[in-house]
């Protein structure tokens, strides 16, 4: 971001506001977005503890508002993206959010790496618990037809309740990645390997990573 504080941010599946918050702290103006209005409420008194403004909204990404608005979106941890019951589903939201951002503009997001389970054991695959800080991933069946995990997600809220969700979850090729953003319009799309909290464009993307990192640029300034 180069530490441009007049930057408008969006923050699509914000959940309970954690990177929101931090980069209100940091001095950003920031929306967050997201579908679950109990996150929401959370995220709002997270913020309010904290003596932020963050403006949070309920809003469904696939049919957001906004057009030409923001200079930077981020969908960090999975904020919806590669969840959605279809192809389509998912494509609709880079569709919204590339709607919402300014010509200069960048999209940062995390999204499940589809070279993972292609040279990863299936059935390792199939038996390992994958950890996101809190939450915990057990794979039951995994397409690779489709390239769609069926899983059981387990994680604990902010009150220590532990919730069990299944959840149907599309990896994607980097191929698949770059080609959606540049038919969308984006100028350059960059994918790094992702390491849960500590992203950087240092790290190469390999089949061993979970998750992959994208940085995509509209128009370049010259």
């Amino acid at each position: 971001l180069n530490f441009d504080k007049s930057l408008k941010i969006i923050d699509v599946g914000c959940g309970t506001g954690r990177h929101a918050i931090e980069l209100t702290k940091r001095g950003y103006s920031v929306t967050g977005i997201d579908l679950s209005e109990s996150q929401l409420k959370r995220a709002r008194e997270k913020a309010e503890n904290e003596n932020l403004v963050i403006e949070f909204i309920s809003l469904d990404a696939r049919n957001l508002p906004f057009e030409n608005h923001y200079d930077v979106a981020i969908m960090l941890c999975e904020g919806g993206f590669p969840l959605m019951e279809t192809d389509e589903m998912n494509y609709d939201i880079l569709k919204n959010v590339t709607k919402s951002l300014k010509n200069t503009s960048k999209f940062i997001f995390t999204t499940l790496n589809g070279l993972f389970p292609l040279f990863n054991s299936i059935d390792e695959f199939h038996e390992d618990l994958h950890h996101e800080n809190e939450a915990q991933y057990k794979s039951n069946h995994f397409d690779l037809m489709t390239m769609r995990d069926h899983n059981i997600t387990t994680f604990i809220d902010d009150e220590g309740v532990e919730h069990r969700i299944k959840c149907n979850e599309r990896y994607y090729m980097p191929s698949e990645i770059t080609w959606m953003l540049k038919s969308l319009g984006f100028k350059t799309v960059d994918i790094f390997g992702a390491k849960l909290g500590d992203y950087s464009r240092e790290d190469k993307l390999t089949t061993e990573d979970f998750e992959m990192l994208v940085v995509a640029q509209k128009n370049v300034l010259i």
